[in-house]
């Protein structure tokens, strides 16, 4: 058989790979990772494990369970807090309507009457129905509709500018059937407001000064319905 010599030199290059990679592959030396899992059944939850322990933010569910209570720490503070005097029929009429509506809180509520409060005052002034429908209960937004169309048969127009809301305080709140909720507010601002007549001569009220007013108004609300909203119920003049 004739033999040549690349020939002889690449049988003996392969036979020298050959045995490396035998003496390799056939050894164990007690470090080699366990084969791939492709469905993830032990590695997997493993790789998972160790991954949540580093989360930097835990989401509530992932939250490990609360441990015992800390005898230092204080107690949160009563709902009424800042809104009504320990004992008062006001601060146990706020705790009733925390315990049947859990997401109230009169710091928001306050703070969101302020805001519907400028909205519909603004509102009647602009004779802006649309604007007013979604605030007012049927009754009072009939009574605001009946006095827009009078001012408007009479070609008067009225002027108002807010200067800003000096106080909203809640006067009374109530729970009528572990449902309806109704709270009032006595809100104390100051605006300049003017009526004009048709020849546009001021018949009520100054463009140029600035007035206190006082109003008193009661919201309400269904707190078992899903909509958020409070609306105007009752409008009343100050004692």
């Amino acid at each position: 058989m004739n033999l040549d010599p690349l020939n002889i030199l690449l049988l003996a290059v392969a036979l020298v790979v050959f045995w490396r990679l035998k003496s390799v592959l056939g050894t164990r030396t007690g470090t080699e990772k366990p084969p791939l899992d492709p469905f993830g059944t032990k590695r997997g939850d493993e790789q998972r494990g160790r991954e949540s322990n580093e989360t930097v933010v835990r989401f509530p569910q992932n939250a490990p369970p609360p441990g015992p209570a800390d005898p230092e720490r204080e107690p949160p503070a009563p709902v009424w807090t800042g809104f009504a005097e320990a004992g008062s029929e006001l601060a146990a009429s706020l705790e009733k309507l925390s315990e049947a509506d859990p997401s109230f809180a009169p710091r928001s509520f306050v703070e969101g009457a302020k805001m519907a409060y400028e909205m519909i005052v603004d509102g009647f002034a602009k004779g802006d129905k649309a604007a007013l429908k979604n605030l007012l209960s049927k009754e009072v937004f009939d009574g605001f509709a009946r006095a827009i169309d009078e001012r408007q048969a009479q070609g008067h127009r009225v002027e108002s500018r807010f200067v800003g809301i000096d106080k909203a305080t809640i006067q009374s709140a109530s729970l009528v059937g572990g449902r309806k909720a109704a709270i009032t507010l006595a809100f104390v601002s100051e605006m300049i407001t003017a009526t004009y007549d048709k020849a546009g001569e001021v018949i009520d009220g100054d463009p140029k000064e600035i007035r206190e007013v006082t109003d008193v108004w009661t919201f309400e609300r269904d707190v078992t319905s899903r909509n958020p909203n409070w609306k105007l119920v009752a409008t009343e003049a100050p004692d």
